[in-house]
């Protein structure tokens, strides 16, 4: 164990609750009482629930899907039966993020039901239902996220986010277990299936708590058994599949060798393509099977290659570099995230145990460069043609024809390709032709005339007719982030000589970021692209929950830590934190670390503390917790130290007659989650304990 105790003349030897004399930050005062960092012992590792099968939901910005495995049976991966609805040209492979409430808030249906039977309403009916999509990424705008969050739905009308999460997760929680049931030919026991959700890579602790209170209103899991759900994050979850890629499973643009059938001269939309149609006809039985062994392209990796794998998902883009070390080899850091993009910055190790590699990676800045970037794009070039007052207006008082305006741009925004030469046609619902002639007194044709955007022209069959070059250029704002963010990635000599790039997720199947990034690499290294590309972070994270330790190292992202009160040295400590009591004189609101940021944690490390109640029938002790982007913090009233969550322990119930109750707590920074357990050291009883994030 690595001790790291305070010396005896600077910290008091129990826990304080009287007030820090602080009024700027009003926490209160307290000292550790045996601060340690500790490697998870034998005896304090929690017993692991068996699980039958586990269920995996990628809960996307623009779809989202599950997928499945039988812990018995690890190499058949089912993904969800194929659903109902769909549009001409796009792959139904998972389902629009979209969620239709009756006009009384009811849960009516989620996915292509719920965008199709809105479709379907009449205007001064749709106008009262309230109709949903991409709001994942509200979790990761909003500044003070709460369980109090709203959201607003086409209509304009607000409603509160964690009855959305709660009933998108209730619809595949009920669609996985009938699936199931029908599968084994009996009701399935919700209490046998271990759940696993994915989460961008870039979202900070708030947003991962929001989705597990989420979980717990709709019934996917219950908060006595919190175990049963797994919080992924999606580039780990691509690493982890990728491993297990066989070359028929893949599309290498940055080979000399024919692969799949592609020639090398066949540009990456040709391949794409015709990887699809491969995948097509091998979808009917929705199973893959995922070789218990690792891929070809992992074999030929050996120590210190290193590799990336681009995650590109409709409201995120996570880089993430990857490095082949022996067991026996120290981690090294490969590249350190800006200040600015520290809160998206980790690294992992990832277990073989089929291979005596093992695997570091660094997930590097991200950001908010997804695909419905393009569409942002979109709407921006629809208020300079008909004007934002307009555009404002129509989705408010004609919210279904706008959707149906998006879902006709998003059919027409998947053929944008590089060598593409005819026009696009994007078909104008008849109410926005109908809306604009009231609202302005002229037709749409004469808007666009009038407008001076050339590259957009009036069909007399009611569409607006892009020509490629104009597609294109609402593609150009979300590529350049992407390829800026590569492109700055591989200036540092850091993480140089990148074998391999994965390209992953929905917005991988683009045939202009393929081109961009190709362009942008010039051959330094091959790019690699898996089939079914939408479906990689969905089986990946099925793996994830299948065996969890696969990841063993990660980094924190943040510096987290408590306020304390330790002894006052002169001229070591500033004279305002001076506080004297009972003819002692203390040091207030000094930062005492649990972890820093960019330091690397095992799996099952603890993180060890002791507390002492304020009074012997004090039934529950409250803490404070503060976090930092910066690496080293010495008070908690420093600049860029906020507070960002509460530790509770609940020592009703563990009475004694010991003088003074010790409460030892634990807390693991290793996992995608935070968590903590505590127990009264005197009665050896167990402390419920608790870290909240979303009170702050």
């Amino acid at each position: 164990m690595n001790e790291r105790k305070a010396a005896p003349e600077d910290v008091i030897s129990d826990a304080m609750a009287n007030p820090s004399p602080a009024k700027s930050m009003g926490d209160p005062g307290i000292t550790p009482l045996s601060p340690s960092h500790t490697q998870n012992d034998t005896e304090q590792v929690q017993t692991q629930q068996s699980f039958v099968v586990v269920v995996a939901i990628d809960f996307g910005t623009t779809s989202s899907g599950y997928a499945y495995a039988f812990t018995k049976e690890p190499e058949c991966i089912h993904t969800m039966r194929r659903w109902e609805g769909g549009d001409p040209g796009v792959s139904n492979q998972k389902t629009p993020t979209t969620i239709l409430l009756t006009p009384d808030r009811k849960f009516h249906s989620f996915g292509y039901a719920a965008r199709d039977f809105y479709h379907d309403l009449d205007p001064s009916e749709s106008k009262h239902w309230l109709y949903l999509e991409k709001f994942k990424m509200k979790l990761h705008t909003t500044a003070n996220l709460s369980i109090d969050t709203d959201l607003h739905a086409a209509n304009g009308k607000r409603v509160k986010a964690l009855d959305i999460f709660a009933y998108a997760l209730a619809f595949f929680k009920e669609q996985a277990l009938k699936e199931l049931s029908d599968q084994t030919g009996g009701d399935f026991d919700n209490n046998d299936v271990r759940w696993v959700i994915t989460v961008p890579a870039i979202w900070k602790m708030p947003a991962k708590q929001f989705m597990r209170e989420a979980a717990y209103k709709s019934g996917l899991v219950s908060r006595e058994n919190p175990e049963q759900l797994i919080i992924a994050l999606e580039p780990e979850a691509a690493s982890i599949y990728c491993r297990k890629l066989r070359l028929h499973q893949m599309v290498d643009l940055g080979t000399q060798n024919t692969q799949n059938g592609f020639s090398p001269t066949e540009n990456a939309g040709s391949a794409m393509s015709q990887a699809k149609e491969h995948v097509r006809r091998n979808r009917q039985s929705r199973t893959f099977l995922v070789e218990n062994v690792v891929g070809e392209l992992w074999s030929e990796l050996e120590e210190g290659d290193r590799y990336v794998v681009v995650d590109c998902g409709g409201g995120t883009v996570d880089l993430t570099v990857h490095q082949i070390r022996l067991p026996e080899g120290h981690l090294k850091e490969l590249y350190k995230a800006s200040g600015k993009h520290r809160s998206t910055f980790c690294f992992a190790v990832c277990r073989c145990s089929h291979s005596v590699k093992s695997l570091i990676f660094l997930l590097l800045p991200g950001g908010p460069y997804g695909s419905i970037g393009i569409d942002y794009e979109f709407e921006k070039l629809l208020c300079k043609i008909f004007g934002q007052d307009f555009i404002d207006t129509f989705k408010i008082k004609r919210p279904a024809a706008w959707v149906d305006l998006m879902i006709a741009f998003e059919s027409r925004k998947r053929a944008a390709a590089p060598e593409r030469t005819n026009p696009l046609n994007i078909n104008l619902p008849f109410s926005f032709i109908d809306y604009y002639k009231k609202f302005r007194g002229h037709s749409v044709e004469h808007a666009l005339r009038k407008s001076n955007v050339d590259f957009v022209k009036w069909s007399s069959q009611g569409m607006l007719r892009m020509s490629p070059d104009a597609m294109n250029s609402l593609f150009k704002p979300t590529i350049d982030h992407i390829i800026q963010h590569l492109t700055e990635l591989f200036d540092k000599p850091e993480v140089s000589d990148i074998k391999f790039l994965f390209l992953v997720g929905g917005f991988a199947e683009s045939p202009l970021l393929q081109q961009a990034v190709q362009n942008m690499l010039q051959g330094r290294s091959r790019i690699i692209i898996p089939h079914d590309v939408g479906l990689t972070i969905l089986k990946g994270a099925v793996l994830f929950g299948l065996d969890p330790s696969v990841i063993k190292v990660r980094r924190s992202p943040l510096t987290y830590g408590v306020g304390v009160l330790n002894r006052f040295v002169e001229g070591k400590h500033p004279p305002e934190k001076l506080l004297v009591k009972d003819g002692t004189r203390w040091c207030t609101d000094v930062f005492d670390t649990f972890i820093a940021a960019d330091q690397s944690v095992s799996l099952g490390e603890m993180v060890k503390r002791s507390y002492t109640p304020a009074k012997p029938s004090q039934q529950v002790i409250v803490i404070h917790v503060y976090c930092s982007e910066k690496e080293s913090v010495g008070f908690i009233s420093e600049s860029g130290v906020r507070k960002c969550g509460t530790l509770r322990l609940d020592v009703s119930g563990t009475e004694s007659t010991a003088p003074r109750r010790e409460i030892q707590t634990l807390m693991q920074f290793g996992d995608t989650e935070i968590r903590a357990m505590a127990v009264d050291v005197s009665t050896g009883r167990t402390v419920k304990a608790s870290i909240d994030f979303l009170s702050h």
